[in-house]
């Protein structure tokens, strides 16, 4: 953050010289205004980050500054200087928008103590306010790693489904990336600037289930010493995520259904009715359906849920995206070791491109993690991969097909091959990796066009 600078607004000079040469040797940059017509002329072409206004002046008075300022720059802090008999006027003032006051003289011992406050207090704002873009920008469909047509439906009914207020239902193997698109969701919707609340439905112990959801109210239950906000509350107007949503005990899912209906609950052990208006995402790797008929899970409460179902498929299920996902991991996670020219050597990287993981996204990040680390050379081999990941090779290639595929489908699964160890050589370079494979660029570019590949 650059120089503070603060506008010095007083029809007294005398006044306003002896606050500025103070300001000044404390290094802010300062501006004057004799009027609340001059202060706001210079506020609409300079970057004001502090306001110290008196309260009254001849044509307009402060509170009448205070909301021009707040029309103009709602961002800008107002201070009030006000002589000991308008003090009322200045808490007004304070409720309309007004940071602080000060009496008149001003003790310059205050004012630093005050102006202190402010400057701790733009740093946090502006260290929020670029978190929340790094938030939107880790999180945009765009930075979502994926190039098969599969993930592009995905993330192209995420897109569609962002703006809207309904619950969704985010379905997939775990480590599939629920919560990744449940982010992706929340990050690019009106309640962006809202904070993100998941919670892990699994990890929640059942006999206080219903307490972390809701809250309680002191004296509910044994242990229940003071009054306690639950997840619900604490995500008014924001996002809840439920992640894990299949482990709702069948006794809680009665008071979520009535939440999600009629945005009301009560605190355990409480008779006043929370109003709360709550934007819920959930996710399960279970089969809902399946509950539903075991008498584990409401019926009521699934259709409330799925107003819009996103089904994430397997990573074993899109097989173009192991590649990427495997160099992106083998980018940040080298980055993050200080080995930035790490590659797989080709028959580690044969292994890993036909491995199923049954970890999904979760299960590749660790396999890559853990080869970066143990890697004592840039070429990684098939010793950095762990045990499981070479042992399914070798069960793969002693499995014998129940029967054989068409002759068509092995010469294009052979294509395939090669073009991407082709691509993965050039890095992605395809004028190179068609010259390699000593055929057209325009026939490489058809083909991968045809598979779906970007």
């Amino acid at each position: 953050m650059g120089t503070i600078t603060i506008l010095i607004v007083d029809d007294e000079a005398g006044q306003r010289s002896v606050l500025s040469g103070y300001l000044r040797k404390k290094n802010f940059s300062i501006f004057e205004a004799s009027s609340a017509d001059d202060a706001v002329e210079i506020i609409k072409k300079q970057n004001i980050d502090i306001v110290l206004t008196d309260f009254k002046m001849p044509d307009k008075s402060g509170y009448e500054l205070l909301k021009e300022i707040r029309a103009l720059t709602p961002e800008t802090t107002v201070v009030m200087m006000t002589a000991f008999g308008t003090i009322e006027d200045a808490v007004k003032a304070m409720r309309d928008g007004a940071y602080d006051y000060l009496t008149k003289p001003i003790d310059l011992e205050e004012l630093d103590l005050l102006i202190n406050r402010i400057v701790e207090r733009h740093h946090l704002l502006s260290e929020n306010r670029l978190l929340k873009e790094q938030l939107s920008e880790r999180f945009s469909f765009s930075t979502i790693i994926s190039q098969s047509p599969e993930m592009e439906r995905v993330l192209n009914t995420t897109g569609r489904v962002a703006d809207s207020k309904a619950s969704i239902l985010i379905r997939g193997e775990s480590g599939t990336g629920k919560e990744l698109i449940a982010k992706a969701i929340h990050y690019n919707s009106p309640r962006k600037e809202k904070p993100f609340i998941a919670v892990n439905c699994a990890a929640l112990n059942e006999n206080l289930f219903e307490s972390e959801l809701f809250g309680h109210e002191k004296g509910a239950f044994t242990g229940a010493d003071k009054q306690r906000r639950g997840r619900f509350e604490m995500a008014d107007g924001e996002t809840l995520f439920l992640d894990e949503i299949g482990d709702v005990p069948l006794s809680i899912q009665v008071k979520l259904l009535r939440v999600l209906q009629e945005q009301q609950f009560e605190r355990v052990g409480g008779i006043e009715t929370m109003q709360v208006d709550v934007r819920l995402l959930a996710a399960t790797n279970k089969n809902l359906e399946q509950m539903i008929k075991d008498g584990t899970f409401r019926e009521d409460l699934f259709y409330r849920l799925n107003v819009v179902t996103i089904d994430i498929p397997p990573l074993r299920e899109r097989r173009t995206d192991i590649p990427i996902l495997i160099e992106y991991n083998l980018k940040r996670f080298g980055e993050n070791q200080n080995k930035k020219n790490l590659s797989f050597s080709k028959e580690a990287w044969d292994i890993l491109v036909r491995y199923d993981f049954p970890g999904n996204i979760r299960e590749l990040e660790n396999i890559v993690q853990r080869a970066v680390i143990l890697s004592r050379q840039d070429l990684i081999t098939t010793d950095e991969l762990p045990q499981v990941v070479k042992e399914f090779k070798k069960e793969s290639e002693l499995q014998k097909p129940e029967t054989l595929s068409s002759l068509p489908a092995q010469v294009e699964k052979l294509e395939k091959e090669q073009i991407f160890e082709a691509l993965r050589i050039t890095n992605g370079n395809q004028s190179k990796a068609a010259e390699m494979l000593n055929i057209s660029e325009r026939n490489l570019r058809y083909r991968l066009k045809k598979w779906g590949v970007k």
